[in-house]
């Protein structure tokens, strides 16, 4: 993404599908995140062949890029100190792990 690419992805059970959908959701680039392979298939041939769909993306791509979080290394670094204490509370409390949400 970095490079200015638009990254397709599969969401499923797979740590590589996952990860690649959460950097496309903090990128706020939901719709390259599909659910099947048949959903793959189809919008990586609309992407292949409609140059405006892609410039589209790209645009919006870069555009994010400076508004987004991903690339916003001070409020991830705050997030993810926020999100390690509130893991050492539920543990210093005897809590079983828990999803954690991490605000502002």
């Amino acid at each position: 993404m970095l490079a200015g690419l638009p990254v397709l992805t599969q969401i499923g059970e797979t740590f590589a599908g996952r990860v690649a959908a959460s950097l496309l959701t903090a990128i706020g680039l939901p719709e390259l995140i599909v659910q099947t392979q048949e959903q793959f298939e189809s919008m990586a041939i609309e992407l292949a062949t409609r140059p405006e769909l892609k410039a589209a993306i790209k645009d919006k791509l870069v555009e994010n890029r400076l508004t987004k979080p991903l690339f916003n290394t001070k409020l991830y670094t705050r997030h993810i100190e926020s999100a390690y204490a509130s893991m050492y509370q539920r543990h210093q409390s005897g809590l079983l792990p828990d999803h954690i949400y991490v605000t502002e």
